[in-house]
């Protein structure tokens, strides 16, 4: 491995720093992740269950009790239940807005790295050809197929790094996406279905 950094040059070094900024990325957003998950159709179940008998209190008491997106746009809509049924809906969809900021944090990190690494790889492709022809020129052109085989080997390596960085970080790329886009249905539902409960009462309340 050592030997391949070498022959590869200095360009090795940053494309190894890239792999390792990818890898920073990946892990700290599967840990968060994993520690802001909740079962959301359990958690709403239960708010409906205290929404409907008028324990609002203790249902924005579970809510702060609990980490995570849907908990949050569940008790920032709950400290609407006084207001009008649109103030309700567009507190769900404002609070909703915040915290996809917060899921997306670091995921444009992730994208420069991979786009930053093909080109570190065909950087170091290039450097390593203008290296060969630099010898070619020294050598007034008199060179044999194995020298050019070598030179053009050692060029080529930072690009099969390179690949080896992009590929995975894309793939996990796509991976935290759709997590992403996982917690977004599910505040979008917990915004949905609590407003929905809220405005009910509302209704219900009125109509008594």
């Amino acid at each position: 491995m050592l030997e391949l950094f070498q022959k590869g040059g200095p360009v090795m070094w940053l494309i190894a720093a890239t792999g390792a900024c990818a890898l920073g990325v990946f892990l700290e957003r599967i840990v968060y992740y994993h520690r802001i998950s909740i079962h959301t159709g359990d958690f709403l179940r239960g708010l409906a269950n205290l929404i409907d008998r008028g324990n609002l209190s203790e249902a924005l008491e579970e809510c702060a009790t609990l980490s995570g997106p849907v908990a949050r746009v569940a008790h920032s809509v709950l400290l609407q239940y006084k207001a009008p049924p649109e103030e309700i809906r567009a507190t769900a969809s404002e609070a909703a807005q915040l915290e996809v900021a917060k899921l997306e944090k670091n995921l444009r990190l992730l994208s420069a790295m991979i786009l930053t690494a093909p080109l570190l790889g065909l950087l170091g492709t290039a450097l390593g050809m203008l290296d060969v022809f630099q010898q070619l020129s020294i050598q007034g052109g008199i060179t044999t197929s194995s020298d050019l085989a070598m030179g053009m080997y050692q060029s080529l390596i930072t690009t099969a790094a390179a690949l080896c960085v992009c590929i995975p970080a894309y793939l996990a790329h796509c991976l935290l996406s759709a997590r992403v886009d996982q917690f977004i249905r599910e505040m979008e539902l917990a915004g949905i279905e609590i407003g929905r409960l809220l405005i009910n009462r509302q209704l219900a309340n009125s109509s008594a």
